[in-house]
C-alpha cells in the first residue's frame, strides 16, 4: 500500500480577488449607508434625482468595461458628437421642472381632465351656438392648421432628440416635452371633432387644405418640415423651442387666439390653447436652464455661444418669414382685438428676453 505522504500535491485554481472598479471607486456618500453615485443639488437628494440621474449609465464617470451596447461598425451608448455644442459636464443638467415618469402621468391626466370637462359643459350648454361664422371659420382653418404643427413637433422633432442625448436627464426633460406636444395635439383634433359634431356650421375637413396649399401658413410648414430634417440634435431643440416657438408659436397661440377668443364669444378656445401655452412654459424653463448651462461652461462657454448665435442666425429669418407671412388670418375674425404689428412686436420682445436669460446676442432681423 503507498504511503499517503508519496502521492502528488494536488493543484486548484488560486483565488484571486480583483476588486470590482466600479464598486471599488470612492464617491459621494460611499461610505454611507444610504448613497448615491451624485452629488444632489441640496442637502438631500429629491426622488426626481434619485430615479433619473446616472440611471444611464456612463463610462466617463463610473463604468470602466465601456457601454453596455452600442452600434453595428459605429460608436457605442450615446456619442457626444451628435452635436456640436460641448458641454464639461452634460450630467450638470437637471432639469428645472423634475418632470420623471410619475410626474408626466399625473401632470397630463390633469390636463386631460380639465380639456375633457370644458369640452363637455360647452356642449351641455350649447356655447358653441354663439358664434359667429367668422369665428369658426377662423378656428377650422387656422387652429386645424396649427395642430399638423404640434403633431410634426412631437413625432418629429422631440422625439427624435430624446433619443441622441448624452445624459438621462436630458432624454427625460424632451421626452416630456414630445409627450406635451403630442397631447395638445389629440386635444384639438378632440375640439375639431365636437365642433363638427355640433350644430355650428363647422367645416372639420378645412385643415387639410388650409396646412397643404394655404398660402398664409406654407412658410410655417416649411419651417416645422426643415427642422425634422435636422440631425444635430441640440440644433434642432434650439430652433424650435428657442426660435421657432417663441416667432411663431406663441406668435400664433398667446398673442391671437389667447387674445381674441373671448371677443369673439369664445370662452372654449382659450381654456385648450392655454394648456398648450402652459406646456410650453414648462418646456422652455429646462430648455433656458440647458443653453444657459452651455453658454456659462468654463471650457467650452465662448466656443457655444458663437454656434448658438450661428444657429439663431439660420433660423431667426426663417421663422419671422413664417411669422410675417401669417398676417392676414389676423383679419378674418369679426372682432379684431390687435393689430398684427402688435402682436409680433410683443412676440419679439419675449424672444429677446429668452436670448437674454441666456445669454445670447439678440439679432439684427428683430430690429427691422
Amino acid at each position: 500500500m503507498a504511503d499517503i505522504t508519496d502521492q502528488k500535491e494536488r493543484s486548484f485554481p488560486k483565488i484571486e480577488f480583483t476588486d470590482s472598479e466600479a464598486g471599488a471607486l470612492t464617491f459621494p456618500s460611499s461610505k454611507s449607508r444610504t448613497y448615491n453615485y451624485f452629488k444632489p443639488a441640496k442637502l438631500r437628494a429629491t426622488m426626481y434625482e434619485d430615479v433619473t440621474v446616472d440611471v444611464q449609465p456612463d463610462p466617463a464617470r463610473y463604468l470602466t468595461q465601456g457601454w453596455i451596447y452600442g452600434f453595428g461598425n459605429g460608436p457605442g451608448g450615446y456619442p457626444h458628437d451628435w452635436t456640436a455644442a460641448k458641454s464639461s459636464n452634460w450630467h450638470q443638467f437637471l432639469d428645472p421642472n423634475e418632470e420623471w415618469e410619475q410626474t408626466i402621468y399625473r401632470n397630463n391626466s390633469a390636463v386631460v381632465r380639465q380639456v375633457s370637462l370644458c369640452l363637455e359643459n360647452a356642449k351641455r350648454a350649447g356655447a358653441y351656438n354663439h358664434w359667429n361664422h367668422p369665428w369658426s371659420n377662423f378656428i377650422a382653418r387656422n387652429l386645424g392648421a396649427w395642430m399638423h404643427a404640434e403633431n410634426g413637433m412631437a413625432l418629429h422633432v422631440f422625439t427624435s432628440i430624446q433619443r441622441s442625448c448624452p445624459t438621462n436627464m436630458i432624454n427625460n426633460a424632451v421626452a416630456v416635452n414630445a409627450a406635451h406636444k403630442m397631447r395638445f395635439a389629440q386635444d384639438l383634433a378632440l375640439f375639431n371633432l365636437d365642433l363638427s359634431e355640433s350644430e355650428l356650421d363647422f367645416d372639420g375637413d378645412a385643415h387639410r387644405e388650409v396646412w397643404q396649399n394655404a398660402a398664409e401658413w406654407q412658410p410655417t410648414r416649411k419651417v416645422v418640415e426643415e427642422l425634422t430634417a435636422t440631425g444635430d440634435w441640440a440644433e434642432l431643440l434650439f430652433a424650435t423651442n428657442v426660435v421657432f416657438e417663441q416667432l411663431v408659436g406663441q406668435l400664433f397661440r398667446s398673442e391671437l387666439v389667447m387674445q381674441i377668443a373671448a371677443k369673439n364669444g369664445d370662452y372654449i378656445t382659450p381654456t385648450i390653447v392655454g394648456t398648450g401655452e402652459n406646456d410650453y412654459n414648462r418646456d422652455s424653463a429646462y430648455t433656458r436652464a440647458l443653453f444657459q448651462m452651455l453658454v456659462r461652461d468654463e471650457e467650452n462657454g465662448a466656443a457655444n455661444k458663437e454656434l448658438f448665435n450661428g444657429w439663431l442666425a439660420v433660423w431667426v429669418p426663417k421663422c419671422l418669414d413664417a411669422a410675417t407671412a401669417l398676417q392676414p388670418i389676423w383679419s378674418q375674425p369679426a372682432d379684431k382685438v390687435r393689430t398684427f404689428a402688435e402682436s409680433l412686436d410683443a412676440a419679439k420682445e419675449k424672444f429677446s428676453q429668452l436670448l437674454e436669460e441666456i445669454g445670447l446676442d439678440i439679432p439684427k432681423e428683430l430690429n427691422k
